[in-house]
């Protein structure tokens, strides 16, 4: 029996009250990028490996699953639940750059993109490059096994691993790169080797289990656990260490990783080439991948895409003129010498010379130019949910074929989207020179009928994608979406080695169920976010945590995102009338003073990440002026078109509170508050600000100054 009361009461004793039963937070904190919305009934904050080995403790105790979530923009339902979610502070922060450069250890807190501007200086980055780097932690980074846009196979998370140090649902911690703590875990961990090692044995004796887990590990692949590891290594802590990978936070906690180093080449080069249809362009894309070391990316964007992006500030420029059904393929070359990079290009034109574009060819060398073609790639998801309807959904799936398929894989991707009435709506883009496509639709799944065709669009699409032996999930990670589809990929017998992987590490299912491996086949289809319309420009945010990365009140209250999923739910609970409903309103309206309006700096940081151009601030500063009195209003309005005056006089009355007795100028602050609600001042007020700017004329025109 689940003990959530006891787990609660044990848990805020041992971690100083950071442990939250409310259901502001509760919502708040479950809120991620996919489709789905699952509320935990506790969500903890956690520092420390000690006290991830206390939590562990705790669910066995009260038998009360766990669910680890770095920054939550995992789009397949893996990074929240309905159980205990646990979330990191900024502890987990924390990186280290080998002295040759050619590893960096980082702490699973760490923001991709952080690694990769402390490597740049060296000449360096990390292997994956997820469209979510700037905003992934690498803890999901490498739990999803990421790969993205440059990498491909070769350089994602699991070929990238040089050691891990992870937390097993027993409390035992295993760190790969640490002698002693293998040499302990082998003599602790027998009968868990054992299992493993007999595993290794059995794919080992059949031999059309072993070429079709090679076959398919040649091309991006996340269904299902990384049982790849089971025939790339012989060593158990290997095998182990590697299962960890992609295994999506269902074997245990990924507290650390030390991952390769890449070499990010000196000098780079992007084209964008145009082609009237996505066939012709796909078999563009089978030459582009005889390239492979010449081309780092081929990045494929279907008409939708390009139609979604062009209504952004800037892009038109970019994308000028689309044509009906016309598809661009971003590509980009890079190598450290300026000449091999020139040859190479040359050697690009040439072999596609015989597919003429529809438009002319832009080639750039110009780093920040072509960053802003990067930009509309990468913000495609966010970007494309400002064109649905509102309150629908936006649904992102990622499949991947053999370049030699890939043609056929859109053409019968098309033919799905039109038996089930995503013709019109549906876009497709992805990495392409991987045979990576994601594609996206919009459904209203408040209304049956394109719920059901959602449902079955999936159902077929993962029937189809099995049939050309590719994978149904090739980055987002296998999910709650993909997991009731694992075994019509692999097969009876590899499906068999996933769900006993899952029972070795997680005997008693405690550590993130029905992620991966499920006996629930309707899962896919359940929790389903619905979207309640607020009436105004955030009813364009999909949830995708770019924003969270500047935000400065980020886990001390709420992030931008959290505050507009906030409003909509209590957007969504105001227009039910049943008393429940109404009881959580009251509390959400309670907790929003503080939550949405109070603790947001109003700093509009976050509206430099939002890829749709979102400034959360408005929500705060519409909360205040609807709660504000007159009173205040009139007196903020005569401090804003008196602003000179009103500094001068805050000056003036630190200085004269600096001279008097700070007790008494509080006390009378309060009383001033009851009054007419001016600020209470604190007990220690800082000192006025005496410095005076010189205008030392940094080269700007006085005018503009």
């Amino acid at each position: 029996m689940q003990d959530y009361e006891g787990f609660y009461k044990a848990a805020f004793k041992l971690f100083d009250g950071r442990v939250y039963k409310d259901y502001l937070r509760r919502f708040c904190y479950g809120v991620e990028a996919s489709c789905y919305s699952y509320i935990p009934k506790l969500v903890l904050m956690l520092k420390s490996e000690k006290e991830i080995i206390k939590a562990f403790e705790l669910s066995r105790k009260f038998n009360t699953p766990l669910c680890f979530r770095g920054a939550g923009t995992s789009l397949s339902g893996q990074s929240s639940c309905d159980t205990v979610l646990v979330c990191l502070d900024f502890s987990w922060d924390y990186m280290k750059v080998s002295s040759d450069a050619n590893s960096i250890n980082l702490g699973c807190g760490v923001i991709g993109e952080n690694a990769n501007k402390a490597l740049k200086p060296l000449g360096k980055k990390i292997g994956p490059d997820p469209a979510t780097i700037a905003a992934a932690q690498i803890g999901g980074i490498v739990n999803n096994n990421s790969s993205g846009m440059c990498c491909g196979v070769k350089q994602n998370s699991y070929n990238t691993l040089k050691s891990i140090r992870v937390i097993l649902g027993d409390g035992t911690i295993l760190d790969s790169s640490d002698g002693l703590s293998v040499a302990s875990f082998r003599n602790s961990h027998k009968d868990l080797i054992e299992q493993i090692l007999n595993l290794r044995s059995q794919i080992l004796a059949d031999t059309e289990l072993c070429e079709l887990i090679r076959r398919k590990y040649k091309i991006k692949n996340t269904t299902g656990y990384s049982i790849n590891a089971l025939l790339d290594y012989s060593d158990p802590i290997d095998i182990i260490t590697h299962l960890f990978i992609g295994s999506e936070g269902t074997l245990g906690f990924v507290s650390s990783v030390e991952l390769e180093c890449v070499d990010d080449e000196k000098f780079k080069a992007c084209a964008l080439l145009f082609y009237d249809d996505i066939l012709k362009a796909a078999k563009v894309v089978e030459i582009l991948a005889k390239f492979e070391n010449e081309i780092s990316s081929a990045e494929i964007m279907d008409y939708g895409s390009l139609k979604a992006a062009s209504k952004f500030k800037g892009v038109s420029e970019i994308l000028p003129d689309i044509k009906d059904g016309e598809v661009c393929i971003l590509i980009q070359s890079q190598n450290n010498s300026q000449d091999r990079l020139n040859e190479q290009i040359q050697n690009i034109k040439d072999a596609i010379k015989d597919y003429p574009t529809s438009q002319e060819m832009k080639f750039s060398f110009d780093e920040s130019e072509f960053a802003n073609w990067w930009k509309i790639r990468k913000g495609i998801f966010p970007i494309a949910a400002t064109a649905k309807r509102p309150g629908s959904s936006v649904i992102t799936e990622d499949i991947c074929f053999e370049i030699k398929d890939l043609g056929e894989g859109i053409k019968s991707l098309q033919e799905l989207f039109k038996k089930h009435g995503f013709e019109d709506s549906a876009i497709i883009f992805g990495h392409a020179l991987a045979g990576n496509l994601h594609f996206i639709i919009t459904p209203d799944l408040n209304q049956n009928s394109e719920f059901e065709s959602f449902a079955n669009l999936v159902e077929d699409m993962s029937l189809m994608v099995s049939n050309f032996g590719g994978s149904i999930k090739a980055e987002h990670g296998t999910g709650r979406m993909v997991a009731p589809f694992v075994e019509l990929e692999w097969g009876a017998k590899a499906y068999a080695i996933n769900r006993k992987i899952k029972e070795i590490f997680d005997p008693h299912t405690l550590i993130n169920p029905d992620v991966i491996i499920t006996d629930d086949k309707e899962i896919y289809k359940k929790n389903i976010k619905q979207s309640a319309i607020i009436g105004n420009e955030f009813d364009d945010c999909v949830e995708c945590g770019f924003c969270e990365k500047n935000c400065p009140s980020n886990k001390l209250t709420l992030s931008p995102r959290q505050r507009i999923a906030l409003k909509r739910e209590m957007q969504r609970l105001g227009a039910l009338s049943d008393k429940a409903s109404k009881k959580l309103l009251k509390e959400l309206k309670e907790g929003a003073k503080y939550f949405l309006n109070e603790s947001c700096a109003a700093c509009s940081m976050c509206e430099e990440l939002c890829p749709v151009g979102l400034n959360t601030a408005n929500l705060a500063l519409n909360e205040r002026i609807a709660y504000a009195s007159d009173t205040s209003k009139k007196i903020a309005q005569i401090a804003n078109s008196n602003f000179t005056n009103t500094l001068n006089g805050a000056k003036f009355a630190l200085a004269a509170s600096n001279l008097l007795n700070t007790n008494m100028v509080r006390k009378l602050s309060i009383k001033a508050n009851e009054i007419i609600k001016t600020p209470v001042l604190r007990e220690y007020l800082p000192r006025k600000n005496s410095y005076k700017l010189m205008d030392k004329n940094y080269g700007f025109n006085e005018s503009v100054v």
